[in-house]
Formats: structure tokens, C-alpha cells, sequence
């Protein structure tokens, strides 16, 4: 039996001359770096980017132009908005909710079943609490 090695879907390289490759997620056709790890009942936007290292949790659900970072980690049943940046190492806990436009900071905490209203900008090493509101009609 043949083994099938997944079809690179795009590469890009940045400012250093680095390369990244990507796939597309099964599952809306989101584009995941080949390193990182995102879990089949997950859903990505097309237009949603997962970069090196980031992990994505069951049936998470990540909306249009989407930017998960290196290293973040979106937990089981999170949902992320439109247009958000997931920054470097941050953390969306299991069941959390991120509004639309909003920035998560680099290494930043949302607890699980947090919600984030949309247009929020969420600083560098916070920590949401779970089950906590940040911004208004959050």
C-alpha cells in the first residue's frame, strides 16, 4: 500500500527567508502550517491561517481571516471570531468565545469559557479568568 503524502497547498516566505508550508484543514479548507496541529472535527474559515507550533482543539470553530499564531493553542469548543490575531503563544481556553476584530496579545490567557467582545484588544501576558467578560457587551 501506498502511502499518501498530504498535497502542499502553499508556501510563504517572510522577511528572514524563512519558508513555511501549508496545508489545507479538511474542514472548511483553512490553511494549517505542516507543524502545527489542528484536530479533524475543528472548523476553519478558508481564509484562516494556523501557523508552526499552534494546536487547534476539537470542534473549535475559527471565522474568516483568522491569524493563529506560532505556539497559541485554541481549546476544545473555542470560537473565534472574524478577522482576529491569535498572538504568539497565547492561550483561548476550552469553550471560550473571541469576538471579531479583536487582537489577543503574544502568551496572553483567555480562561475557558471567557468571553472577549469584539473589536477588544487584549494586551501581551494577560490573564482572563475563566468563564470572565472583557469589553463592553461582552
Amino acid at each position: 500500500m501506498q502511502r499518501r503524502t498530504p498535497r502542499i497547498a502553499e508556501e510563504i516566505e517572510d522577511e528572514f527567508g524563512t519558508v513555511t508550508r501549508y496545508r489545507r484543514h479538511p474542514n472548511g479548507r483553512g490553511l494549517v502550517a505542516t507543524d502545527a496541529s489542528v484536530d479533524p472535527t475543528a472548523f476553519l474559515a478558508p481564509s484562516v491561517y494556523v501557523e508552526s507550533g499552534a494546536r487547534v482543539g476539537r470542534s473549535a470553530r475559527i471565522h474568516a481571516g483568522t491569524w493563529v499564531d506560532r505556539e497559541a493553542v485554541v481549546g476544545p469548543h473555542a470560537e473565534i471570531g472574524a478577522a482576529v490575531h491569535v498572538g504568539a503563544a497565547a492561550v483561548i481556553g476550552e469553550g471560550a468565545h473571541v469576538g471579531s476584530h479583536s487582537r489577543i496579545g503574544a502568551r496572553a490567557t483567555i480562561g475557558a469559557g471567557a468571553r472577549v467582545a469584539q473589536d477588544q484588544q487584549v494586551r501581551d501576558d494577560a490573564v482572563l479568568t475563566g468563564q470572565s467578560e472583557f469589553g463592553a457587551a461582552a
